[in-house]
């Protein structure tokens, strides 16, 4: 049976559409658990669930005039992204804008699609996803993400720790926050308009938080949380992808488990000592121990004379800086 199994795996995988979708997966391990990082550093979970609505409004958009719909979502996604960047001032900002735009983008696209009576399958398709569907542009939206994404944090890794650390101490250091915000948001809506085609918009965090949940909980600094991230995405990727193809499952679900497993196995691992990833603004630096009394000398005309020691510096460590 486990060689019958093996020689259908075998089969499977000369398959054009089998090895692009494998290759979508692997590229997706490398971008979006980056992005996971930055939903969970920002706090903005409910980003994602607007942005998966936004998509399947664009989805219907472009099933009504004729253009690619993967397209529309993705544009879509990007305009509400950057639309919604001067709300993630802090999480409150965006919970009932978040709640408004889904409602807003949901109605829209079943208006759409009831006005112009063109086939919903293929929108609501969107909810489960259709990894083996993958064409030529997904794979290059992917490929973009697999850039774009560690680029920019490699590029602004200082500012980007210092965001996802304190927005306010950000601020204060000059860091350039709205834009740097508005950058991050714009690519997290399109990451996730990019990775719904793949999982689904019901399963899209197998591909995007889990491993970022995982990875935060091994790092010690943004640099070891994102190639923990991508690794976990790696791995977990293709592991689900051909575990489903062996067992003849539908890769979403398979990935989602897999993913899962993986987290649970991390959180069982004894808890290191050091910081949380994300520390609050306003949690108060480390006081320093108290100074032992200066001793008493005799100067030379014999009158006493206190000597104390100088003031203890206080430091705040910063897990992102490395």
């Amino acid at each position: 049976m486990s060689a019958l199994a093996t020689a259908n795996l075998g089969a499977l995988l000369d398959l054009v559409p089998v090895r692009r979708a494998g290759f979508a997966l692997l590229l997706a391990a490398v971008g979006l658990p980056v992005i996971g990082v930055v939903i969970v550093g920002l706090d903005i979970m409910p980003v994602r669930f607007a942005m998966m609505h936004v998509a399947l409004l664009g989805i219907a958009v472009g099933l009504l005039t004729g253009l690619d719909p993967m397209l529309c979502a993705l544009v879509a996604c990007a305009l509400s992204g950057a639309g919604v960047a001067p709300l993630a001032r802090t999480p409150d900002g965006l919970s009932g804008a978040m709640g408004l735009l889904m409602s807003l983008a949901i109605a829209g696209a079943l208006l759409v699609l009831a006005v112009s009576g063109v086939n919903a399958s293929g929108a609501f398709a969107l909810l489960w996803g259709s990894i083996l569907s993958v064409g030529t542009a997904d794979l290059v939206v992917l490929a973009a993400l697999a850039v774009t994404v560690p680029a920019l944090l490699w590029w602004r890794r200082r500012e980007v720790a210092l965001l996802l650390y304190d927005r306010e101490l950000a601020q204060c250091s000059g860091v350039p926050v709205r834009l740097l915000t508005t950058a991050l948001l714009v690519l997290v809506a399109v990451a996730v308009a990019g990775a719904i085609k793949l999982t689904g918009a019901l399963l899209v965090d197998a591909l995007t938080l889990l491993p970022a949940l995982a990875a935060r909980r091994l790092g010690r600094s943004l640099r070891s949380i994102v190639l923990w991230a991508v690794g976990i995405g790696v791995g977990v990727n293709l592991t689900g992808f051909l575990l489903a193809l062996w067992l003849d499952w539908p890769p979403g679900p398979v990935l989602v488990l897999t993913a899962g497993a993986v987290v649970l196995a991390v959180h069982l691992i004894p808890e290191r000592r050091i910081r949380p990833w994300r520390a609050a603004a306003s949690e108060p630096p480390p006081s320093p121990p108290p100074a032992p009394p200066a001793p008493l000398s005799s100067s030379a005309s014999g009158s006493p004379t206190d000597r104390t020691a100088p003031p203890a510096r206080s430091t705040r460590s910063f897990p992102f800086s490395h």
